[in-house]
């Protein structure tokens, strides 16, 4: 009788142990449900969408159910994306637009507004990459990161505001990097615009939580998208090109761009603060905060590997003028197929 009772006893503290978790779960759908943020049907604008990472966000953007606004500043390139995403029957407008400069980016408001009605979604991602040492680095390349990386990031988002804020309603999402989390070498012009891309990403969050707009925040480390053959690179150009494309080809140490627009369309939804990934950026992020000595020493030793600066060129390639026998090759395989795919090539 007693094996009996305590047999009963436990059945009762089971089932309420259920009946709590079961509770907990409804509360947590009810919740999402009320505070998560749908994209069906909203307008979305995403500066640099024509290619690489702003394509898989339309893309992902589109499968969700929003109406997709893309600009960027190559015609040929803008005209492909938008063919893409009209084929699969997507309300979508591409803008030739500049986002560094203020008059252009009030024409491209002007236009999605007249064709897609008020910006739900601002997802800055536009943004340029110089790599090479320090002292190969002029000041132009410096005012040219902090151009599109920063200002034109700050541009859009500063002629948004005043409408999401009547609307007390908005996501605006900037897409930063780990290297606004840490500085890199050999990315020092990229690096810099992009911690002032952070800093005020972080400080606007605060700012306007009270107005019911979402500021995200997302630092992604390396990501297969194929930005390597447009990106600028100075010193030994070849070299250069070579350790940072392979690098941004390696699984584990990359990300697809699907799994990226996939993660970045959540947080959206969520209204994340950060978003951080894939895990060998995060892990970097978190010693650094820890222990800066040791990132820079880590640091440090890693430029030690880099292409030296001795001797070097001053001028300027493209990626895609800046080939060898190590890349393209089956080590950036996995970044030539996302180059194909994500527009990087004519």
């Amino acid at each position: 009788m007693r094996r009996l009772a305590r047999k009963r006893s436990r059945l009762r503290v089971s089932s309420k142990s259920l009946a709590v978790a079961a509770g907990l779960a409804l509360w947590a759908a009810r919740r999402l449900r009320k505070h998560g943020y749908s994209l069906q049907g909203r307008t979305v604008l995403i500066t640099g969408g024509s290619r690489g990472l702003g394509l898989a966000l339309a893309r992902q953007m589109r499968d969700q159910g929003a109406r997709v606004a893309i600009c960027g500043r190559d015609p040929e390139s803008l005209q492909r994306a938008n063919e893409s995403l009209a084929r699969t029957g997507a309300e979508v407008i591409a803008i030739q637009a500049d986002v560094a400069d203020p008059a252009s980016v009030a024409e491209l408001l002007d236009e999605v507004r007249r064709w897609l009605g008020p910006v739900d979604v601002l997802i800055n991602n536009a943004g340029v990459i110089e790599v090479g040492p320090a002292v190969t680095m002029s000041v132009a390349d410096y005012e040219e990161a902090m151009a599109t990386n920063f200002w034109g990031m700050l541009y859009p988002t500063l002629a948004l505001l005043p409408e999401m804020r009547a609307r007390r309603s908005g996501r605006i999402v900037n897409i930063t990097s780990i290297g606004g989390k840490l500085g890199l070498p050999h990315l020092l012009p990229y690096s810099a615009s992009k911690f002032a891309a952070v800093g005020f990403s972080q400080g606007l969050r605060a700012e306007v939580a009270a107005d019911g707009i979402k500021v995200v925040t997302v630092c992604p480390g390396l990501m297969r998208t194929g930005s390597p053959r447009n990106a600028i690179f100075r010193g030994r150009h070849r070299a250069e090109y070579a350790w940072f494309s392979i690098s941004d080809a390696l699984p584990g140490l990359s990300i697809s761009a699907e799994a990226a627009a996939r993660r970045i369309a959540a947080a959206c939804r969520r209204g994340n603060a950060e978003v951080l990934f894939p895990i060998p950026a995060r892990v970097a992020a978190v010693v650094n905060a820890i222990a800066p000595g040791l990132t820079a020493g880590i640091l440090s030793a890693v430029d030690r590997f880099l292409p030296a600066a001795d001797g070097a060129s001053r001028g300027r390639r493209k990626g895609a003028d800046s080939q060898s026998r190590l890349s393209p090759s089956w080590l950036s395989r996995l970044g030539d197929r996302a180059a194909k795919k994500y527009n990087q090539i004519a």
